[in-house]
């Protein structure tokens, strides 16, 4: 890429990568945002094969099919690869014709894919069978020796999971549960949810740790009333303490006062252990 952008004025050169930049970061997250990243790219450099190839890859993501095929179409044309032929026809099944993914599948720039190529060329086919309605035959069209193959490539766990889930749906429950479990077993990246598909099968159900128990959930009116409530109990609570305070302190002074009792006889009026009176 950064030898055909090299075409291009400095600038301008890196305008456009800065545009291809984001259309990779954005693509998995944000692919809508990554769709008008890549529009910007390809209004400033369409004759650059990377940036129709990105603008294909984001229009796909997003389901403009159309828009994705006519991309990758101009790529092919510029670069001459078939590299894209397998997305091709699953744009074409995108797109509601899954007769020409098929046909595409059966075509001579199959032959000229590298082994990645050839698997994902082989997932698109059982994929337009069984848009077709012929789910025994995208069974067949899964089985091969990639499919056999005990070692570990970055197509096994989708290959296998594809595989699975078209036994599941003729109705072959105890092979797809085993062709789960070894997508599972290959699915190191969590590009699958076989995990899940998997645990489905064997009856286990999972509980969301953060759904509120709708017998434990309150009611706000009823929480404030009883915050309410608690506070007047405590307030009263601790007038009584101060009245138990008062009579205590009360009792103190009766007890430890030094003055002549027989004071209060002569004057009621009289402070306790002073020649005084209030009046």
């Amino acid at each position: 890429m950064r030898q055909e952008l090299m075409s291009l004025p400095k600038t301008l050169a890196d305008d456009v990568a800065r545009n291809l930049v984001m259309v990779a970061q954005l693509l998995d997250e944000d692919p809508e945002a990554a769709y008008e990243y890549s529009r910007i790219a390809l209004r400033l450099a369409s004759r650059v094969a990377a940036v129709r190839e990105a603008a294909g890859f984001a229009s796909y993501a997003t389901a403009r099919y159309g828009e994705a095929l006519a991309e990758f179409r101009a790529t092919k044309r510029m670069t001459g690869s078939v590299d894209l032929w397998p997305v091709m026809a699953d744009c074409e099944r995108g797109m509601g014709r899954p007769e020409r993914a098929l046909a595409m599948a059966g075509a001579p720039e199959v032959q000229k894919l590298d082994k990645a190529g050839q698997v994902e060329m082989r997932l698109v086919a059982a994929g337009a069978r069984q848009d077709m309605g012929q789910p025994e035959a995208a069974v067949v069209t899964l089985q091969g020796p990639e499919l056999a193959a005990n070692a570990m490539n970055p197509w096994t766990a989708r290959l296998r999971y594809a595989y699975a889930d078209a036994l599941l749906a003729v109705d072959r429950k105890a092979e797809a549960r085993e062709w789960f479990a070894k997508a599972a077993e290959a699915d190191q990246s969590g590009s699958t949810d076989a995990s899940d598909r998997l645990a489905e099968l064997d009856g286990v159900e999972f509980v969301d740790a953060l759904v509120e128990d709708p017998a434990e959930s309150h009611d706000p009116a009823e929480s404030a009333a009883s915050a309410d409530a608690e506070s007047d109990d405590d307030a009263d609570d601790d007038e009584d303490d101060d009245e138990d305070d008062v009579e205590i302190a009360e009792a103190e002074v009766d007890i430890t006062d030094e003055a002549d009792p027989a004071s209060f006889l002569d004057s009621p009026f009289k402070e306790p252990g002073t020649g005084t009176s209030k009046a």
